[in-house]
């Protein structure tokens, strides 16, 4: 006798009323198929059913079972949610098979334990891995999205509700984030704002908008964007906290001069001293160079490409120092400075945070989370099984990422989306940026540790994203390669896996289009190589992401901090800018409207949340993994304990990398 137990996920929609059977894969042969019986209450939402079966034979030692699913009498056969088997056998040996996907007809589960193929591998084994890999490959195909951008999922009509089940929103998650859509955009609707595309008479009447909805630090921008120190401190603990970077020597298209700095240097020093002491500071838009501008609302809009050079003070605090709106230097590309009118100054911060929104939107958000991620979800699907190690590693860090990435090109960046309405970058502007991103693009600029060495930024003080994001890419990684030494015991297997150089091969070609300039690996052959790869994926999947997307609602609800487009041009001339011309280059009220909704709904993760190292689907069934899990998750624990303390004494908190605000993986 064989016992059972089946369970059934726990969402809404995961029971069946099919008639569901198993096969048990052994090595000495397979059992009859076996009909679970049919009760209603054994694989409804949640369920955890205990069946017996009976063989008159030994299966010996289980490779896995088989399940399969027919109809009920005459009802539609309706898909499952399986969350796991169980198998004790006659004597007493448990086996696991952990599945966590829905089965529309039939599937073959391996044996819990994690597997690197090799030339000893069970033959039943490797014929299952190869079945399953050729079925998800007709099921994941890839397409090109934007020419130079990352490929993304050929799904039809690029509709999130025509992906494969498993890649879906949970009947939870689906019906929240709606609710939270429909919600935000019938307010603004109801106050007419939407439909409003006037100036804005005061910057106080912004308020009217930003303040029908508050998170906990959303008023602090709306009282201190006009401060010198909170623009220089959103480079490094705002949501684009990877552009900065040290300046030892000052741009030749940018002719910055001691005398301009002067005023703001003071007698002490000078620009020479500062820039060998290493407390200059560059901030340069090019990316944004020659992308083509929205027309919104009947009226051009315009984009700028500026670069701003920053400098640490004595206080320790970053401030700005010197601004140019173009990356043309001319007689009509003025470098404004804090010495100029005040109307000067603040409209010339205004252009360079308007360019920071888009740079962080499409090339920092966009393009080095969302659609990464995406690329690492299909080349894992694609390329490794169920049972490989490094799939049970990295799928929960990608889950429900090619459902959010859909609704974004549906909803935010294509056609008649969010961006078309709202921003500069709409109608043509984002597949520019991308292509341009992309040509940048390199490894060491995707790891953290390399990142923040490459941008000179070691020493900077109160960075707050490096100190914490450090953190957590030390746990990461040990963690990492805790899992990785454990299954390969040697570089060697490293190199001999098949599955695993082909799917290294695949995010190479299709993620990163075979461009070698960027030094990402398109082959592995060391340990060492893989676990800072795969700490890479994951820390980008999941605290990056949260680094760049969760605090969105926080600085950008006060749209004067970040106008997602501009209706005047960069000024030509100084001494000219008034009030009046900042409210008139500003957004429209439509514009700024709906600019704040969709911030809204991105910086709110609905239900069904996994915080970071949260793992409740057992893909590991042995125990040295598991002990593994348990030492990351009492790592993360640790230092969220530290950033929540360091956090209720600041002015201005970062709670952005606090592991229990991370969620695992792309999802919102």
């Amino acid at each position: 006798m064989y016992k059972l137990k089946v369970a059934t996920g726990t969402d809404l929609a995961a029971s069946t009323c099919s008639i569901v059977s198993i096969v048990l894969v052994g090595v000495h042969g397979e059992s009859e198929v076996h009909q679970l019986p049919h009760q209603w209450y054994n694989f409804i939402s949640g369920a955890v059913t205990e069946f017996n079966i009976t063989e008159n034979k030994d299966l010996g030692e289980l490779l896995m079972v088989r399940l399969s699913m027919e109809h009920y009498l005459n009802f539609p056969l309706d898909p499952w949610y399986c969350n796991y088997v169980t198998v004790t056998c006659p004597k007493g040996q448990l086996y696991k098979f952990p599945l966590y996907q829905w089965i529309f007809k039939s599937v073959e589960i391996p044996e819990g334990k994690g597997v690197v193929i090799t030339k000893n591998t069970h033959p039943v084994l490797q014929k299952q891995r190869k079945l399953e890999l050729e079925i998800k490959r007709e099921a994941y195909k890839w397409k090109v999205y934007a020419e130079g951008a990352p490929h993304c999922i050929d799904v039809a009509n690029d509709d999130p509700l025509n992906l494969p089940p498993n890649d879906q929103f949970s009947f939870q998650k689906q019906g929240n984030f709606a609710s939270a859509s429909i919600s935000t955009g019938l307010e603004t609707k109801l106050n007419g704002f939407v439909f409003n595309t006037d100036s804005w008479h005061t910057l106080e009447d912004v308020k009217l908008v930003s303040c029908l909805r508050k998170s906990q630090y959303s008023d602090t921008a709306s009282k201190i964007w006009k401060e010198d120190s909170f623009f220089g401190s959103q480079y490094l603990n705002g949501l684009n906290p990877t552009l900065i970077k040290k300046c030892v020597k000052v741009p030749w298209n940018f002719p910055v001069t001691d005398c301009m700095v002067a005023p703001s240097l003071g007698v002490c020093t000078n620009l020479q001293k500062e820039l060998q002491n290493g407390h200059i500071l560059l901030a340069d838009y090019e990316v944004l160079h020659g992308v083509p501008a929205n027309t919104i609302n009947g009226r051009k809009q315009y984009i700028a490409a500026p670069m701003c050079l920053l400098w640490k003070n004595p206080q320790d605090q970053i401030v700005p120092i010197a601004i140019q709106l173009s990356q043309t230097p001319g007689e009509n590309v003025p470098i404004f400075l804090p010495s100029d009118s005040e109307y000067d100054w603040v409209l010339a911060k205004i252009w360079v945070r308007s360019a920071d929104y888009h740079a962080h939107e499409v090339d920092t958000h966009l393009l080095r989370t969302h659609l990464l991620a995406e690329v690492f979800l299909i080349a894992t699907t694609r390329q490794l099984p169920i049972g490989h190690p490094v799939y049970k590693l990295i799928i929960p860090h990608l889950r429900y990422t090619l459902y959010i990435n859909g609704f974004a090109r549906t909803r935010l960046i294509g056609p008649n989306g969010f961006f078309d309405q709202a921003l500069v970058t709409g109608k043509g502007g984002v597949p520019v940026i991308l292509r341009k991103a992309m040509a940048e693009l390199t490894y060491s600029s995707l790891c953290l540790p390399d990142d923040i060495k490459g941008r000179g930024m070691e020493h900077i003080p109160n960075y707050l994203y490096r100190d914490d994001g450090m953190k957590i890419w030390a746990a990461m990684e040990s963690f990492v390669s805790n899992i990785i030494n454990y299954y390969y015991t040697s570089d060697e297997m490293v190199k001999e896996d098949p599955e695993l150089q082909a799917w290294v091969a695949e995010i190479f070609k299709e993620g990163f289009l075979q461009n070698k300039c960027s030094e990402v690996p398109y082959s592995l052959e060391t340990r060492a190589s893989l676990i800072k790869y795969l700490t890479m994926i994951i820390f980008r999947c999941s605290a990056q992401h949260a680094a760049v997307n969760s605090g969105q609602f926080d600085f950008y609800s006060w749209m004067p901090n970040a106008p997602p487009t501009m209706k005047r041009p960069p000024p030509s001339t100084k001494g000219i800018t008034t009030m009046e011309t900042i409210l008139e280059t500003l957004p429209d009220v439509k514009s700024t409207t709906v600019g704040i909704n969709v911030v809204w709904v991105l910086s709110n993760e609905p239900m069904d949340r996994r915080r970071l190292g949260e793992y409740p689907d057992e893909r590991f069934t042995e125990k040295t993994p598991q002990q593994f899990i348990k030492k990351f998750q009492q790592q993360l624990s640790e230092i969220s304990k530290c950033i929540q303390e360091r956090n209720k004494t600041m002015r201005l908190p970062y709670p952005y990398l606090d592991p229990s605000q991370i969620e695992n993986s792309v999802s919102i």
